[in-house]
């Protein structure tokens, strides 16, 4: 019986010890994950930041020689502002209409 005692005894002593490792390498992948996720918030929110609001550009030419390469080139980077994340899908539509003036 002392063997049986000693075998459960030192079992549990084994599955405390792995639980509390797990438990502490658990914690700190998510403490790095979070520090990751902020750190790619704030940059999404500098860029956001730095960006001019749409609303105060005075309004484009819709047509002609050079209006044409400028809606192209702001529809690239609102293509790009969507895919960072920084843009919501509804945003860039939105965005989207006014540069293309429907």
């Amino acid at each position: 019986m002392p063997g049986l005692l000693r075998g459960i005894a030192r079992t549990a002593v084994i599955a405390g010890t792995a639980t509390a490792v797990s438990n502490r390498v658990s914690r700190r992948q998510a403490g790095r994950w979070a520090r990751r996720d902020q750190q790619e918030y704030d940059q999404q929110q500098q860029a956001y930041q730095q960006e001019p609001d749409p609303q105060d550009e005075p309004p484009g030419p819709q047509a002609g020689g050079g209006g044409v390469d400028d809606m192209l080139a702001q529809l690239k980077q609102l293509g790009e502002l969507r895919s960072q994340g920084v843009l919501t899908e509804a945003e860039f539509e939105q965005q989207k209409s006014r540069i293309l003036g429907s």
